[in-house]
């Protein structure tokens, strides 16, 4: 690791957004765990567990994408402020229902449901912002690299402050840290200085705008190549992790403790992923890199799947997430490189729908599956179809170098820099 991994510091907006966005994600990972905590303690129903965590994702994947078609017709800026401000409202109202009412798990669910709502707004208006916050271009994959760095960093380090707060301040002070920890996100948001924005006129109706998009997508091979990737992973690959805690308990014969082992071993494998990618130079093709990576995860998924012996496991874990980030990354990053501005938002939404659509449907296929050919032989199967998403990748990158073998000699050489070839 060197300086250039953080070179998209060098801009000051980038910088502010930074520093809010790491403090209000710690609150945000302890929250989340003490909804699960709070669930389970007052319902012992795996059912309801499964239902709060329903509630935040699939809201967020149905709103996201007319909330892609607002960050594209309105100033992304001000729609992330917005959001923020519901979310810090969000979880001011639920810091005060569990204060009132501690077993209140069905208003727990329903503020959860709120808050995939916002989310459906919040995520394609802040993926969309970043580039407007880089100075270089050439920044950009180094920045959003940054991004699921914090994002994974924040995984590891907020399930662990939840523990402690529950345990020694109790759940009404979890859930309060969170909505405190908005003051600074909407804090940076404030210290931004942007140029001025420039209204664009619209000739048309919201939903002729989303048919644009969706047009745009299927328009566009390069674009319609990482939007189907990322699907098939988050369906078919991605969705592992819903059976760590019977790897944990039936496989390895382990508590609560060796779940979080695992689910850390795949934080620590996915926060690895990330520097990796946010150190890689601005030159590098980052469509060979997601290829290899693909066959890293997959590879990962497979050695895990029946190792005999716990350390073994997380060793093949950590192997597994780091080929992992790239499919949620490079994906991102190849979007926002290649898309065009004014439709960035909306296909921005698509990336979410592909990933937080396709992730929950993915486990409840996982977890059908397993009941008939058991857990390590779906983690085994997973893992083939993860190598066969790979062999998709290297087919699309050499029909590509193909291609591009083939153009007059005269022509200009097209970049590689963090653009699909």
């Amino acid at each position: 690791m060197n300086l250039s991994t953080f070179r998209a510091f060098r801009s000051r907006n980038y910088r502010l957004y930074f520093g809010g966005q790491s403090l209000s994600l710690l609150g945000t990972w302890m929250q989340k765990t003490a909804v699960s905590w709070v669930v389970y303690s007052h319902t012992n129903s795996k059912l309801m567990l499964g239902i709060s965590v329903f509630a935040t994702l699939f809201p967020a994947a149905i709103f996201s994408f007319l909330g892609g078609g607002v960050a594209d017709r309105y100033q992304r800026y001000r729609v992330l402020l917005l959001t923020q401000v519901l979310s810090m409202i969000q979880a001011l109202l639920l810091t005060l229902l569990i204060w009132q009412r501690p077993d209140a798990v069905w208003g727990i669910i329903g503020l959860s449901a709120m808050l995939g709502i916002i989310n459906g707004f919040d995520v394609p208006a802040r993926q969309s912002l970043v580039p407007e916050l880089i100075k270089n271009r050439q920044d950009l994959p180094n920045a959003l690299a940054l991004n699921s760095s914090m994002v994974n960093l924040a995984k590891l380090v907020g399930p662990a402050l939840a523990g402690f707060a529950l345990e020694h301040l109790g759940a009404v002070a979890c859930f309060g840290l969170n909505a405190l920890s908005f003051v600074a996100v909407i804090g940076s948001l404030l210290a931004i200085r942007l140029p001025p924005y420039v209204a664009k006129l619209h000739t048309k109706n919201m939903l002729a705008e989303l048919r644009d998009g969706l047009a745009y997508v299927a328009a566009t091979p390069a674009i319609r190549h990482i939007l189907l990737m990322l699907a098939l992973a988050s369906l078919l690959a991605l969705p592992f992790t819903t059976l760590l805690p019977v790897y944990a308990k039936d496989v390895f014969g382990g508590t609560a403790s060796t779940f979080g082992m695992l689910d850390g071993a795949i934080g620590l494998g996915a926060f690895i992923g990330a520097i990796f990618l946010a150190s890689l130079k601005a030159s590098v093709n980052l469509s060979k890199v997601l290829t290899v990576n693909t066959f890293i995860f997959g590879v990962g998924l497979l050695l895990f799947s029946h190792a005999p012996w716990y350390p073994l496991a997380l060793l093949f874990l950590v192997l597994g997430a780091f080929g992992m980030m790239s499919q949620i990354t490079i994906s991102n990053t190849l979007l926002q490189t290649t898309v065009e501005p004014a439709l960035r938002g909306r296909v921005l939404s698509l990336y979410v729908l592909a990933y937080a659509g396709l992730v929950p449907l993915g486990s409840l296929l996982v977890g059908a599956v397993s009941e008939h050919i058991g857990v390590q032989n779906t983690v085994l199967a997973e893992g083939i179809l993860t190598l066969l998403i790979g062999v998709l990748h290297l087919r699309t990158l050499r029909r590509k170098s193909r291609e591009a073998s083939l153009q007059p000699a005269a022509a200009e050489p097209v970049s590689e820099t963090a653009v699909p070839v």
